[in-house]
């Protein structure tokens, strides 16, 4: 990056912000990262009184702290598992929004467990995503590493193929309900499996990892789904000034309507579980940022 960009975020060339240069990493076009970046970066644009955000897309949340902690970007979307596994010299601005493991097959597949997909051709996620390394802690979990027929789709490539049978089930991780899912739903009709006979080695293999329920409700489904929550954070260098830091949270949440407009994810932004950051440090200047609302 140019050397004004290091200079603004790293070395601490003055408190003023104004011409603070921002890199973005986000995610794939059209995603949930790259809708909430997009909306960041206006947001940060008018608040800092800078030049937009620049808004990289990526192949995901491997890919985007790879490019934190190489130093081509400045500010990442992050699966919190992710995180925690790549943590060094990393510190988060907040935690943003959730996202649920969907495991997916037919209605009217034979599968009803995860053991039970054994041999069979499985989605796991685009290459080097967030999904796909979310999808191989549940292969290990489940002992089937090196048991399914792995094929790296996203999401939106995955569900046709499972509409036409050319695979067997989708792992996918998400909101809920994820509209993609919804209208397979509607058009040719899946089911989501239940992982509780997994959550015990999912959540030994990561301090991340919680269970939670999809209700019935959420894609019209048979019974409540037992699966796994992921958190996803907003994540920076820990060499990045302490003003630059705080301004950035505040204008996080300063921008949440915003947000909300750009993506439902956003809906779960809130001051009180966004410093629920761990394993990552929470960064100093969020820190001084979430003080400031107890004052």
């Amino acid at each position: 990056m140019v050397i004004a960009v290091v200079c603004a975020l790293v070395t601490g060339c003055g408190p003023d912000l104004s011409g603070t240069k921002v890199r973005i990493a986000a995610g794939l076009n059209g995603g949930v990262y790259d809708k909430l970046a997009e909306a960041l970066a206006d947001a940060w644009a008018a608040q800092l009184d800078t030049e937009r955000p620049e808004i990289q897309e990526t192949h995901g949340s491997p890919d985007n702290i790879d490019r934190v902690r190489a130093g081509k970007a400045d500010v990442a979307f992050v699966a919190a598992d992710v995180a925690a596994a790549k943590s060094a010299g990393l510190a988060a601005l907040a935690r943003v929004h959730d996202d649920y493991l969907h495991v997916i097959v037919r209605a009217d597949s034979p599968v009803k467990s995860f053991a039970q997909l054994r041999g069979r051709k499985v989605a796991i996620g685009s290459p080097d995503s967030g999904v796909e390394f979310l999808s191989k802690q549940l292969l290990t979990a489940s002992g089937l590493t090196g048991a399914i027929d792995r094929r790296n789709l996203g999401i939106d490539e995955a569900l046709p193929a499972l509409r036409d049978r050319q695979i067997d089930a989708v792992i996918w991780s998400g909101g809920v309900p994820t509209p993609s899912i919804t209208e397979a739903v509607q058009t040719f009709g899946v089911r989501l499996l239940d992982i509780t006979d997994l959550a015990d080695a999912l959540r030994a293999s990561s301090p991340v990892y919680r269970t939670a329920t999809i209700p019935v409700t959420a894609y019209n489904l048979a019974e409540p789904v037992t699966t796994l929550v992921l958190p996803n954070f907003l994540v920076v260098p820990t060499s990045m000034r302490d003003d630059v830091a705080e301004a950035l949270v505040r204008g996080l949440f300063d921008a949440r309507d915003q947000l909300v407009k750009a993506a439902g994810a956003a809906l779960s932004i809130d001051v009180h579980p966004a410093i629920e950051t761990s394993p990552l440090p929470l960064h100093p200047g969020a820190l001084r940022y979430f003080r400031s609302l107890k004052d």
